[in-house]
Order: structure tokens, then sequence, then C-alpha cells
């Protein structure tokens, strides 16, 4: 009966559970017969259209629950409901750390010969295997974040924010991490947004002085689809509004244009985090016309930064954010041709820095 649903049932092209595109079937030759790819391929392609494989993998997660494993697929069956994925040991620190680098001594380069003063930060957040670490199972192996943002930070050249201190702090008071999904969350991009202003010198907005609105209490992230544990309640999103900005957002890859930093038509899909910044673009133009001071910031991230935005707005009257994978003219040209640039945040989580393909196109 199972075989006869999976010849006849309709073959989806990707997964909303698990966010991303499904095995499509492998074109049959003799080379890769021979060489065994074929079969490797046409395996994936039948785990990935099993019918009702999310039913499936439901119920094997449970039964692997009820036999006492603490960690399922890379994620940790963690205390107070959080699965937390395992920080592997990195194997690109020196690679990327030399990438920065040679984009510091552009950056170094550009402000000697036009004469102009460019304030660069790099900010390397942990992740929630980090800083709640105490929730981890007793055995959990974790290989050292801390010492791998030291060695880049080291090895980079670039004036660092450290945001640990206060993501600690802010964990007393409220979920710096969504429990089923890898990012922070609003409240934990604010922590991040404290340690920004106290390097850069800014007063902070306070949280009393933003509106904030509770967008859905049903969010069910990225290490929920690793899981798949069907019992987990989902996770709230807030968002933030500063009453006082005014504000034009403008995507340079689609050339729309809105006024808000928020698009809550993913409210309507799982990747509910994508309502930040509209999810990726090569290129967002963020301007306020109610910003405290006249400086312009280029943020090249990833999308932790997405939610940390909104906090930052009030302080500068230009914000560019730049999504390196799909930009392809590089983000030093655009400083050199954009002389109005004042700082230059670099933003990315340790969670997938060493596979991510942007911090490679950062020159």
């Amino acid at each position: 009966m199972l075989t006869l649903g999976f010849a006849v049932s309709p073959r989806g092209t990707f997964s909303e559970n698990e966010n991303r595109y499904l095995a499509e079937l492998p074109e049959l030759s003799w080379e890769n017969l021979q060489s065994g790819q074929f079969m490797s391929d046409i395996s994936t392609y039948l785990s990935d259209h099993f019918l009702f494989r999310d039913f499936f993998m439901g119920l094997k997660t449970q039964a692997e629950l009820l036999a006492g494993r603490k960690e399922i697929n890379g994620v940790y069956i963690a205390d107070d409901g959080y699965l937390i994925e395992h920080y592997e040991k990195p194997v690109n620190t020196e690679k990327i750390g030399e990438i920065l680098e040679n984009f510091s001594q552009k950056i170094a380069e550009m402000e000697k010969t036009e004469d102009r003063r460019l304030e660069l930060r790099l900010m390397l957040v942990p992740t929630a295997s980090l800083i709640l670490e105490d929730l981890l199972p007793d055995d959990a192996p974790m290989y050292s974040q801390a010492e791998t943002i030291r060695q880049l930070w080291e090895r980079s050249g670039i004036q660092p924010v450290s945001c640990e201190e206060f993501l600690r702090t802010a964990k007393e008071k409220g979920q710096i991490y969504y429990r089923l999904d890898h990012h922070w969350t609003t409240f934990g991009a604010y922590a991040g947004y404290l340690a920004f202003c106290r390097d850069r010198g800014f007063a902070p907005v306070s949280l009393e002085e933003l509106q904030a609105e509770t967008v859905t209490e049903d969010f069910r992230g990225t290490v929920y689809s690793k899981v798949n544990d069907y019992t987990r309640i989902g996770d709230r999103i807030v968002i933030y509004v500063n009453p006082q900005d005014r504000l034009t957002v403008e995507y340079m890859d689609t050339g729309e244009t809105s006024d808000s930093l928020y698009n809550l038509e993913y409210l309507e899909q799982k990747d509910k985090y994508s309502l930040f910044l509209d999810n990726l673009h090569s290129l967002i133009t963020i301007t306020n016309e109610t910003a405290e001071t006249e400086r312009e910031l280029v943020l090249l991230k990833d999308s932790y930064a997405n939610s940390l935005v909104p906090f930052l707005t009030h302080h500068y009257r230009r914000i560019y954010v730049f999504d390196t994978r799909s930009y392809r003219k590089g983000p030093s040209a655009f400083i050199k041709e954009h002389p109005e640039v004042t700082d230059i945040l670099i933003l990315y989580n340790m969670g997938t820095l060493d596979s991510d393909l942007g911090i490679r196109a950062i020159y």
C-alpha cells in the first residue's frame, strides 16, 4: 500500500517544515551508475519523498525521546523546553580571519588615500549553546565558541564588539534565544544593540520607549525541523517599533519600497523569522528622516542582524544592509563610491559562520 501511495502521490519540491528544497529525481547514466552516485542519489530522493514522511519522522522522534535520547540530529534536548544545536569545531577559522583582515586593510587604505574616518566594528554573536550552556545535558561535548571568537578578533585586527556579557545579563530578565529556532529573539537582539551602543557611545533607546507587539505565538523554526517533536509548543515573536522613526525602506533587487521593517505576510508561513527585513535581499537601504545623527552605516551580516536593525535605525540617517552572497559588486567598492558612509558593522552568528558563503564575499 505504501509503495502504491508513493507511486501515485504528487512530488513536492520544497519542504516547508525543513525549509529546504527536496532532492530531485536523479538522471540515470552509465557513469553515475558505475560510480555508485546514482544509487546514493536515488536513496536520498526516496527518503525525501517518502509518503507521510513528516508523520513518520515525528513518530521516530517520540520513540527516541521515550528511550531517553538527549541528542537527535545534532540537536540537544535541553532543559526548559529548549532544543539547542551542537556547536561543531570549526575548520575555516584561519581562512575567515584572513578574509576579515583583508577587508580591514582595504578600509584602512581607503581612509588613508581619501582622508576619511570609517568606524569599522566586528560583532560575532555566540549561540545558545554557549550562553545557555547550563541547560544542556550534563555530558554534552561542546567546542569553545569563545575561543573561536577570540581567534577571529585577533586575526582580523578589527575592533570587536562583544555582546556575551550583555546576553548573559539579559537571560536573567527574559528569553534571549528561541526555544525551537537557532536565532536570538528580539530581546536577545536588543542585548546585542546595547553592546553596540556602549561601543559607539550612543545613548540606547529603552524598550519602554518602543511599541511592542506579539505577532505570533506559534513559531517553530530550524531546530524544531531537525528534531520533529510535534509535542513542542511554538515560540512567541515580538516586534518593536520606534514611534519617533520615519522610515523609507528600499529593496534594490525587487525595486519595492516600504515604510516598515517587517513583512507580516511571513506569519502565514513556517519560516516566520523572515518577517524581519522581508527575509533576504542583496541590498536594502533604510532612511530615517528623524534619526538623531547624520551618520550612515554599512551593515554586512547574516540573518541574526535582521532583528537588530530596528533598534539601530534611531541612530543613523541611513543604513545600507548587505547580503554579500547575492550582492556582486562588493561592499568595499560601494563604500568607496559613497563618501557619506561613516560606520561599518560586520555581524555574524557563530552557529553558521564556519560555512556561511556571505562572509567569504566580503571584499
